[in-house]
């Protein structure tokens, strides 16, 4: 028995071109999601807010806002893609390709489009990735291509980060914790 490495992220070195990631969390957006994004971005289209002016419109009800979807996608791709990125680089081709609405279920995943080695940072490579979100229904709702930096395995900033406990973790501190270690 030991400490055990959690999941940490994909290193530049772990993309491959073809390479396809099944992100694992899905996500059901509520009607509160889309209200408190909405205010937070100050979006004051009603499309989003108003049930009777949306009831008015083709769709009959309250869309989503586009960025929470957009943001979701991302959130869900951090797992298998920038764990350990550093910046987005540049976001191209985004489309909202179908209506998202409250309790809609959202799951993405990510195809490797390129990779390449950074002419600046040594410390790090360059990868660019095609995303699209899938509805419940396995319906694509939303896709964008994001480029990103992201560091190469043993990359100095990445050491140190976790904090060293003045006693380890451990059966043995666990027992003198809760007094039957004496």
């Amino acid at each position: 028995m030991g400490q055990k490495q959690g999941w940490i992220g994909r290193f530049y070195e772990d993309f491959e071109v073809g390479d396809v990631y099944r992100h694992p969390l899905g996500r059901t957006v509520t009607e509160t999601d889309n209200t408190w994004f909405t205010l937070l971005t100050m979006n004051t289209a009603q499309m989003h807010f108003n049930t009777e002016w949306a009831a008015k419109s083709e769709f009959g009800k309250p869309l989503v806002v586009s960025t929470l979807t957009l943001a979701i996608a991302v959130g869900q791709s951090v797992t298998d893609l920038t764990q350990n990125a550093f910046s987005n680089l540049g976001w191209d081709d985004i489309k909202m390709t179908k209506p998202v609405f409250s309790g809609d279920t959202l799951y993405s995943e990510s195809l490797v489009l390129e990779k390449r080695e950074s002419g600046s940072r040594p410390h790090a490579g360059i990868v660019t990735v095609r995303t699209r979100t899938l509805n419940q229904d396995a319906v694509e709702v939303c896709s964008f291509k994001r480029t990103f930096y992201v560091y190469k395995t043993g990359a100095e900033q990445l050491e140190g980060i976790f904090p060293e406990a003045e006693v380890p973790l451990s059966l043995e501190s666990e027992a003198d914790r809760n007094g039957s270690g004496r």
